[in-house]
């Protein structure tokens, strides 16, 4: 088994939900049951992979290699049905988890918040790399709300011996001295990122406290109130005015797929590397994710992590 981590980053809000809701929110976001974190699950990334990989040659070959990898469709209902094959894909996609969530800020227009949790969970997705993916220390055992990157752009007084950082309605005290840990993951997950956007991460990524973490990605998504119109008034229709959550643009998600050879014998076995390639396509494919396609929600980039090799390559 070949795995590889890879980050989603929103380009446009993302809604992936959970169906209707008795709460506050009609159309809520899923998140994970014991903590909370909002997520994307893997079922949705590879069904939507899966179409995105679809081969136009239909012949026999490409059809064959595309069911390798993916898994063979299902059959259809009735005695003359198309006939599934009888073996499993050879991708295996993993949910992806908030990494970090853009808050508004007063000061640099928005920040990008993480929390020594959501790190932990990504170091642990993200490999062994100590250099790269440091161990950040929780806030408390600091005496600070926040700790920033250097020159971090949301920071206000940061030459005083009180920065402070405003993040929606809450005002955070910052550690006067640069978290070094923190800019060892502010350039290594810029480093996913094309070249011209990694100032967006680099000078905007801010570390909180876990508990204000958790009250962020309560409170700070995106939330929109929709109305259907009724075709014949040109007003709302009955009954038909509900709110749905987002993630906002700019949310970084992070998550693993695996992969292992090909179990169908034809037309030929490719080699777990070789799955992931197919699966991953080029570097930083866009791709749509969730509901709510056609006014402009789930436009995604899907990123590959590779470790740096012997050569020095990625």
């Amino acid at each position: 088994m070949e795995s590889r981590p890879y980050l989603l980053h929103a380009l446009s809000p993302l809604h992936v939900g959970t169906g209707q809701s008795v709460g506050v929110i009609d159309l809520p976001l899923a998140r994970l049951k014991a903590t909370g974190i909002p997520f994307v699950p893997g079922s949705s990334l590879k069904g939507v992979l899966r179409e995105l990989r679809r081969p136009r040659d239909k012949s026999s070959d490409a059809c064959g290699l595309h069911d390798a990898v993916f898994g063979p469709r299902r059959a259809k209902a009735g005695p003359e049905g198309d006939e599934p094959g009888d073996y499993a894909g050879a991708l295996v996609v993993g949910d992806a988890r908030l990494l970090a969530l853009p808050v508004r800020s007063f000061v640099g227009t928005f920040a990008l918040v993480t929390s020594p949790m959501l790190l932990a969970l990504a170091r642990r997705d993200l490999g062994g790399d100590a250099k790269r993916w440091p161990n950040v220390e929780p806030l408390g055992q600091r005496r600070a709300r926040v700790a920033s990157v250097k020159s971090c752009a949301v920071v206000y007084g940061a030459d005083t011996a009180d920065p402070r950082v405003y993040l929606e309605d809450l005002d955070l005290s910052v550690l006067p001295e640069e978290d070094t840990a923190l800019d060892a993951w502010a350039q290594g997950l810029a480093g996913l990122l094309p070249e011209a956007e990694r100032a967006l991460l680099t000078k905007r990524l801010v570390l909180v406290d876990d508990e204000t973490m958790s009250f962020l990605w309560e409170t700070a998504t995106q939330v929109d109130t929709r109305v259907s119109i009724c075709p014949d008034t040109g007003t709302a229709a009955k009954g038909q005015l509900w709110t749905e959550e987002s993630l906002p643009a700019e949310t970084l998600l992070v998550g693993v797929m695996g992969a292992t050879g090909t179990f169908n014998p034809a037309p030929r076995k490719l080699a777990a590397d070789a799955v992931l390639d197919a699966a991953f396509g080029g570097e930083g494919t866009v791709l749509q994710l969730g509901g709510k396609a056609t006014v402009g929600r789930g436009r995604c980039r899907l990123l590959a992590w590779r470790a740096p090799d012997a050569r020095g390559g990625r």
